[in-house]
């Protein structure tokens, strides 16, 4: 199952949006298909993705910690397999 959050393009008002807290993510095309999942720091990590130009839209969900995040992340993953 997707994250049930809204696809946000991914550009610097959304990165600068970002919480600076733990959370899982996802990265995706124009399409919404989901390229990606991961975990961390969303700031951080949404700065890395924009720079790297890894997707065009993203949405996200924070944890309470980071172990939380990739305990989530890993369930994502096993979706996309």
């Amino acid at each position: 199952m997707p994250l049930q959050k809204p696809w946000r393009d991914l550009d610097r008002e959304t990165v600068g949006g970002a919480p600076d807290r733990p959370g899982v993510y996802e990265l995706g095309d124009d399409d919404g298909t989901v390229l990606a999942v991961d975990h961390g720091v969303l700031r951080d990590e949404l700065k890395t993705a924009l720079a790297y130009g890894d997707g065009d839209r993203v949405r996200y969900a924070e944890t309470h910690t980071l172990e939380r995040a990739r305990e989530l992340a890993a369930t994502h993953r096993n979706r996309l397999e």
